[in-house]
């Protein structure tokens, strides 16, 4: 096999290669667990470019652009070329890689949108492409038997080896040789497995590719992000990150879809009447027709006399557990999913088990569901920024304020499914109505008959009230006897 000879070093960001290459070549999903969070598996292999402008060096820094959130790492395999391939059969492919290094392919997900699937821009950025710090002689290796790993501020986020890959590493040099020449120099980014996500300013991120069991190491391959003063100017696409993009740049596994009906939509007509009942009275009404246990108990209104009245969207807290908190609290977790895609009229219930040791939400959260139209927002835990919560203008119903963060008492685990807050069941699609006397839940299938009932009922209560305080004795009069239902009646009529 030819050898890659590194010249002297030259032009910023050459690294161990020497020179730069003349391609970078990136490939899209390659490793099963990558696949597997991303919820789809491709048949073959795909590709993207990236300019050799964005190499870097170990040691070096990547800048996270003004104005942006969700830059990402992605350790990897990185194989240099040595000899010029074209046309070349996978058995014979491996011939032609003269090294193996580790490499970082960062991306900005805030500019995936306007790139329209070219990655130029998310994936081009100056630096976004560290390579080294030394390179391991493919000649003296098993490209099946090599392993990548990747820190994060000292904390492994990625390991994996070539066994873990959907396609071997020699099938992509002979894939792309198919369609033009690999020349000397020239690197192939192998692909990410699980575990990539969002890093953020002063954070480290550290890749080592070796072979396991020996001292066989590309060395360990440090860059440090740093946050960017100058912003995109609208000559171009400007960033811009959706939620998908925050899902897919944290690295939040897929989950499949279920088949489920629908719940019902709240209609606007039903609504006002909602806003109208008090909730002492709907309560009154729901046990008439033996519902008990459909208040939640225990929360008050942050700012007094607020009214929320809304379909439920759920999020479920567990007790914290070290392990899980790592897994399930940190990055796009289910919290901030769902405060990312509560609708218009939807009232965000928590589960936290009574535990008001920890603040189930603060105001950057509250903020976001007010800008969403978020009815508002109910939980068993505690509030933390409990006055800035309120300046809002969000209602939220609670066991009262609390300093602490999240990880303190709680993990926050799935969304969307049925919860249990302040001790009553709510599931999604049921009806909230809070006011100051407490919070209730009503199933769908009930609504529009204990609204109507309870104006009604709210209506005779107020004539009831006008009469006691016109100095007439309550016996016979609450509740009416025949004599002033008749009365009232007759009122009634007349009005």
């Amino acid at each position: 096999m030819g050898t890659y000879e590194a010249s002297a070093p030259s032009g910023r960001g050459s690294g161990p290669l020497g020179t730069r290459p003349g391609k970078i070549i990136a490939v899209h999903l390659s490793y099963a667990s990558r696949a597997e969070q991303r919820g789809r598996r491709p048949a073959n292999p795909s590709y993207f470019f990236k300019p050799s402008s964005s190499l870097g060096t170990s040691g070096g820094t990547v800048e996270r652009p003004a104005g942006t959130e969700l830059l990402a790492f992605e350790g990897e395999i990185a194989l240099v070329i040595g000899t010029a391939a074209r046309w070349v059969k996978p058995e014979r492919a491996w011939d032609h890689v003269a090294a193996v290094t580790a490499a970082n392919d960062f991306g900005l997900y805030d500019l995936r949108a306007a790139d329209k699937g070219s990655n130029v821009r998310s994936k081009g950025g100056d630096g976004y492409t560290p390579l080294g710090p030394g390179l391991i002689d493919a000649r003296d290796i098993d490209p099946a038997a090599l392993r990548v790993r990747t820190w994060v501020n000292g904390d492994l986020a990625q390991e994996d080896t070539t066994a873990g890959l959907l396609f071997p590493l020699r099938q992509f040099v002979s894939d792309l040789s198919q369609h033009f020449t690999l020349e000397p120099g020239d690197v192939i980014l192998t692909g990410t497995p699980a575990g990539s996500s969002v890093v953020s300013p002063g954070d480290v991120v550290v890749v080592e590719v070796d072979v396991p069991g020996t001292s066989v190491s590309s060395g360990r391959l440090h860059t440090t992000v740093t946050q960017g003063i100058r912003s995109f100017s609208d000559i171009g696409g400007l960033p811009e990150a959706d939620d998908k993009q925050r899902a897919e740049a944290w690295g939040t596994p897929v989950v499949p879809e279920q088949e489920e009906e629908p719940a019902p939509a709240l209609g606007e007509e039903l609504r006002a009447k909602l806003l109208r009942a008090p909730v002492a009275g709907l309560s009154a009404q729901l046990r008439k027709r033996g519902l008990n246990n459909v208040a939640i108990d225990g929360v008050r209104p942050n700012i007094p006399g607020s009214k929320i009245v809304g379909t439920a969207r759920t999020l479920r807290f567990v007790p914290n557990r070290e392990d899980l908190f790592k897994s399930h609290g940190g990055g796009y977790n289910a919290q901030k999913r769902l405060f990312d895609s509560v609708g218009s009229g939807e009232v965000i219930v928590i589960e936290a088990r009574g535990d008001a040791g920890s603040g189930t939400l603060g105001d950057i959260l509250a903020l976001r569901a007010r800008y969403l139209g978020a009815a508002g927002v109910v939980t068993d835990g505690g509030v933390r920024d409990f006055g800035a919560v309120a300046a809002t203008g969000l209602p939220v119903f609670s066991h009262g304020p609390h300093p602490a963060v999240l990880g303190r008492k709680h993990v926050p685990w799935d969304t969307d499914v049925a919860v249990s807050c302040g001790g009553a069941t709510v599931l999604p699609g049921d009806i909230i109505v809070g006011d100051d006397d407490g919070v209730i839940v009503i199933p769908p299938a009930l609504a529009e008959e204990v609204v109507d009932a309870t104006l009604v009922q709210e209506d005779e209560d107020a004539w009831i009230a006008e009469q006691v305080g016109q100095g007439r004795p309550i016996e016979g009069l609450f509740p009416l006897n025949p004599l002033w239902r008749e009365r009232y009646e007759a009122w009634q009529k007349k009005q």
